[in-house]
């Protein structure tokens, strides 16, 4: 026999729980006092037990005793502290209550129960609000799942194995949803990396617009930071391949902008050419030829591209000053020249008036005289503005032909040799030869071409003389 032993607080320790423990709140702190001494059976220990008598399986299904028992639906505690949960597949001892009373031992066990109710309830509760990894919450529900064969706790197990095997249906779903929509949301993440990869190589083997083109790298690597979930392996093939399609357009670009220098500097010395001429040309006064060869010269320079900035505006000043002297030179000249024309044109107006009034009727000879001195003062004042030749002409011809209409009328009346105004118009034609030669001798071309004018006329006045002679 053994000797009696007085029951202390860790008699009431059940068997170790499986992993899913239970909060220490769960264990009421049992004074020491609360343990009455009382005399356990030699028969009730079993040889090295500590203070815990597991049932056996005829216990299981025994009724509790009359004195210092509790029972409730779920469990019962007999006299001697055995404690008992009642299941679908029987009674199972779950172990030894010495702590206190029967009622107190089944109140400890049923919280431990309801602790484990607690648990289950925050599992369901975070696997449909969507607060934890549906796995996590799968794997957690199976481990208090096969926790429950050897639990130690009374309580009703049964409905708590079916709620936890509902949730374990309902997260294995969840999981599955979520392995699915990571896949999913890997897939497109790593889409559209692919997309900003081939939009970078694009841009580093084709993109020539620089400035643009590297803001847009740098907007793909921005976006790029933002894309989480591509499989590690991936990411990195990815990463490697952005990260040569901008180094590549890097060095092209940094290699176009050499060349670039290099071209800008044969520019310059191609426009330092041109002004060097421009400003030779600035104060020429061959009007018209120096014009073209000006215009020209800005062809050229349009074509030949720019010269680095600071050389491009400092030659650009020197081009078109030399322009603008030359152009403000022919400006002027052509303003006084054409106050100079338009001076002939008022003198030879006035002269067309008085050649107007002559009247070749009443006095040829004197007529044919007036006609002789208009046509010399004609001569010697000038050009006259273009727009105004042909009518000045017109009405100086008009005058003319009443003059020579007279004479013809009166060459009929005499003979050809005894008729004076002949001799007079051989006397004009000989000295519009004369003119002419002088004229070629300056080698003025605008007298000469006066002059040729003013012979042709005459000479044609005199042809119709003679023939009407």
């Amino acid at each position: 026999m053994i000797a009696a032993q007085t029951p202390t607080p860790a008699d009431a320790t059940p068997a170790p729980t499986p992993a899913t423990a239970i909060p220490a709140t769960a264990t009421p702190a049992t004074p020491a006092t609360a343990t009455p001494a009382t005399a356990t059976p030699a028969t009730a220990t079993p040889a090295g037990s500590a203070g815990t008598t597991p049932a056996t399986p005829a216990a299981a299904s025994a009724t509790p005793a009359s004195g210092g028992t509790a029972s409730s639906e779920h469990g019962w505690i007999d006299a001697e502290g055995n404690v008992y949960v009642r299941t679908a597949a029987g009674d199972r001892a779950i172990g030894s209550w010495q702590a206190g009373t029967a009622e107190e031992g089944l109140h400890h066990f049923q919280r431990r129960y309801d602790d484990l109710v607690t648990e289950v309830e925050l599992l369901e509760a975070r696997l449909s609000g969507g607060m934890s990894d549906a796995s996590h919450t799968k794997s957690s529900a199976a481990r208090l799942r096969e926790s429950l064969a050897d639990a130690h706790v009374i309580g009703n197990l049964d409905a708590l194995a079916t709620r936890l095997d509902a949730l374990i249906e309902q997260s294995s779903a969840k999981a599955d949803e979520q392995k699915a929509a990571k896949a999913k949301a890997r897939e497109e993440a790593t889409t559209r990396k692919q997309a900003l990869v081939a939009e970078a190589e694009d841009i580093a083997n084709n993109s020539t617009q620089w400035k643009v083109a590297g803001d847009r790298l740098r907007d793909i690597l921005t976006e790029w930071k933002t894309i989480r979930g591509v499989d590690r392996k991936t990411d990195t093939e990815l990463w490697r391949r952005y990260a040569a399609a901008r180094d590549g357009f890097s060095r092209r670009r940094g290699s176009h902008f050499a060349g670039l220098d290099q071209q800008r500097k044969q520019v310059q010395g191609i426009k330092e050419q041109l002004v060097t001429e421009a400003e030779s040309l600035a104060e020429s006064t061959d009007w018209q030829a120096t014009a073209n060869r000006l215009k020209q010269l800005m062809n050229d320079w349009k074509a030949a591209g720019r010269a680095p900035r600071e050389a491009e505006e400092q030659l650009w000043k020197r081009f078109r000053a030399a322009q603008d002297t030359f152009f403000a030179h022919r400006s002027a000249t052509f303003s006084e020249r054409d106050a100079e024309l338009k001076s002939n044109q008022t003198q030879k107006e006035a002269l067309l008036a008085e050649a107007e009034r002559i009247d070749p009727d009443s006095d040829l000879k004197g007529a044919q005289a007036a006609m002789r001195d208009v046509q010399a003062r004609w001569d010697e004042i000038g050009r006259v503005p273009r727009e105004a030749v042909a009518q000045l002409d017109r009405r100086l011809r008009a005058v003319e032909e009443r003059v020579r209409v007279a004479a013809d009328a009166e060459w009929r009346r005499g003979s050809v040799e005894s008729n004076p105004l002949l001799a007079q118009m051989r006397e004009q034609v000989a000295k519009a030869e004369r003119q002419l030669e002088r004229a070629k001798t300056q080698g003025d071309q605008r007298r000469i071409a006066e002059a040729e004018k003013a012979l042709a006329s005459k000479r044609q006045f005199l042809d119709l003389a003679e023939q009407a002679g």
